[in-house]
């Protein structure tokens, strides 16, 4: 399965950060809210959900969300290879820095101060003067402008060219300030650049030579991050040591966090193997995303006992969007009304009820369960923006949203495959000589590519729909590495994509539904979509300066994409499903609104008296 968490993860980095640069005026802040107000005052202490006097010790052992079978490369930023799950978060900072309450506020990190300009078309950052890399080496303007100028070549990888698209230009004003200017008064921009990565100047330097930064694999980022790599060996399983010279530990964001003095992700290579590890006290805390092994592998003595825990912690998160995704390169899926067809052919309610134990809610649109979410006819200040577009879009759009197509009675699979079938002829294609054939007499047929095996059993009831159209779909699993070779060049024609849901949207969307993204080798726009008035829509997006502004500007976006039928959408979760050995951890007595579940017990949990 394609999964864009990690890319999500990095983009929060870059867009959970922002200020009320509403203001007529510049001024300096100790943080950017990009709607509304600053929870936090300067000279605030810590986030209220964090526990300050956390004591640091012990050690938290995990296996990532993703499902990598080793790391082939340190450096997280460039498109070839495989780095360690991680990398990025521990050992490298951003001048700002969200939290798990303000969806778009953002506080000082390596910056202590930001001053937006009165016309938005600049942000300058001041760096904080006890800011260190690794090295010792201070954080100075001219690492931010080199961690820029490195992120935005051809040499890294290419949403970064994406996200910070709409950057003039980075200046250094002094030693330790740096002014990004901006080609648009977009009041995203300062969250954006706010989050971006930054690094040492001197990493993949020897010499006084400094190496092209896609030939870095081997050396580990110098960055100032509160953990370092224990033992930097390509393999399977990393081991992060916290830095006890980090210089941000009393800073009021760093304040509580990151208290375990060891964090590592083990690898497995299938999930049996990984659950029995967990079970034999291999590691001690995994997110488990396939409903059969919730409901029934996790039980027996030691869930009994209490050696291990399964809970549900609930969240505010938007929804995850998971789907069938078509590659809109191939030209048999270039007809909306295949699309539509194919997506008729899997059976929702059937899966939840037997293979899901039914705790699964369906997809519908592309940001479930938020208020990006579009529903009904299209509301007056949604038509606002469609209308100027009316000539660009399908007459449809100004109608009812589509919704997911059910089985649940009065209706049923084999009406939705009779609707199906219908359109399939309609788009040219009808069954003869024992498959579906178009007008040349070709086959229709459908790989699906995957990286996981145990997706057979769910692929497997819409497999044989197809079936019932005359489509032959044949499953083809590989491993992790080569999946991603093949997704980096667009070389699948069906697979499943799962995309997080975010509280804070923005320039993120335009290298995963931009027409720009669609034609760039390892993008995240895997569709392939190229629609103008998409592309119109994400600028709607990205220029939003209200929450309602952007709420609106995404329904429309959510409106236009499900009225293509890009995808077949298939469901989510409500509730991070974890699996942990609790004698081991003490949690903070306040669970905030919106986080990741791994990312807030490794940097927010702390070690028992039991874990030393």
């Amino acid at each position: 399965m394609r999964d864009l968490s990690f890319f999500r993860v990095v983009v929060a980095a870059l867009v959970s950060v922002c200020l009320v640069g509403l203001a007529p005026a510049a001024r300096a802040a100790h943080a950017y809210a990009q709607f509304g107000d600053i929870k936090y005052p300067a000279g605030f202490t810590h986030f209220d959900y964090v526990n300050p006097a956390a004591p640091k010790g012990g050690e938290i052992r995990m296996v990532p969300p993703t499902r990598p079978t080793n790391f082939d490369k340190f450096n997280p930023f460039t498109l070839r290879g495989t780095a360690p799950y991680g990398i990025g978060s521990l050992l490298v900072e951003s001048l700002l820095t969200g939290n798990s309450e303000e969806p778009t506020t953002a506080y000082g990190l390596l910056a202590d101060d930001v001053t937006v300009a009165p016309d938005r078309l600049s942000a300058t950052f001041r760096i904080n003067e006890k800011a260190r890399f690794h090295n010792g080496a201070p954080v100075l303007a001219a690492d931010v402008l080199h961690s820029f100028t490195q992120l935005t070549s051809k040499l890294a990888a290419p949403q970064y060219r994406t996200i910070y698209a709409e950057v003039k230009g980075v200046t250094v004003v002094s030693e330790r300030v740096v002014r990004f200017d901006f080609l648009t008064p977009n009041p995203e921009l300062p969250l954006v650049v706010g989050g971006m990565p930054v690094f040492s100047r001197d990493w993949g330097r020897t010499g006084g030579v400094a190496k092209p930064f896609d030939k870095i694999v081997s050396e580990v980022p110098i960055g100032s991050g509160p953990y370092r790599i224990a033992n930097p060996a390509m393999g399977r399983d990393i081991t992060y040591v916290r830095d006890p010279a980090y210089w941000g530990i009393d800073l009021p964001t760093r304040k509580g966090h990151f208290n375990f003095d060891r964090i590592t992700f083990k690898i497995y290579l299938d999930e049996t193997s990984r659950f029995e590890g967990l079970k034999a006290g291999e590691y001690d805390f995994m997110r488990e995303f396939i409903s059969r092994n919730w409901a029934r592998q996790y039980t027996g003595r030691q869930f009994t006992s209490g050696e291990l825990a399964k809970r549900a912690f609930e969240n505010r998160n938007p929804g995850d969007f998971q789907g069938y995704v078509f590659n809109l390169r191939k030209p048999k899926f270039q007809d909306v009304r295949v699309r539509q067809a194919i997506g008729l052919a899997m059976d929702f309610e059937w899966m939840n009820r037997q293979l899901f134990y039914g705790i699964y809610k369906r997809v519908n649109g592309y940001f479930p369960n938020s208020e990006f979410h579009a529903e009904g006819l299209p509301k007056p200040d949604e038509l606002a923006l469609l209308e100027p577009l009316k000539t660009q879009l399908k007459p449809e759009v100004f109608g009812p949203v589509p919704v997911a197509p059910s089985t649940a009675p009065p209706g049923s699979l084999r009406d939705n495959l009779r609707q199906a079938k219908a359109l399939l002829k309609e788009a040219g294609w009808t069954y003869r000589d024992g498959a579906l054939r178009n007008a040349q007499g070709e086959a229709f047929t459908i790989e699906f590519l995957n990286d996981q095996p145990s997706l057979v059993r769910i692929v497997g009831p819409f497999q044989k729909a197809l079936e019932k159209l005359g489509i032959t779909m044949t499953y083809r699993v590989v491993d992790f590495s080569l999946s991603k070779q093949k997704m980096d060049a667009f070389d699948f024609e069906l697979t499943t994509l799962r995309l997080p849901g975010s509280t804070s949207p923005g320039g993120e969307l335009l290298e995963i539904f931009g027409s720009k993204a669609a034609s760039t080798p390892g993008s995240s726009n895997v569709w392939g979509i190229a629609d103008p008035a998409v592309d119109a829509l994400l600028q709607k997006v990205v220029s939003a300066k209200t929450r309602p502004e952007l709420a609106t500007a995404m329904r429309a976006l959510d409106r236009v994409l499900t009225h293509g039928f890009y995808s077949v959408p298939q469901y989510y979760g409500d509730a991070f499903l974890i699996g942990y050995r609790p004698g081991r951890f003490v949690l903070p007595s306040t669970i905030p609104p919106y986080y990741d579940a791994g990312t807030w017990a490794m940097s927010t949990w702390w070690a028992s008296s039991t874990n030393k």
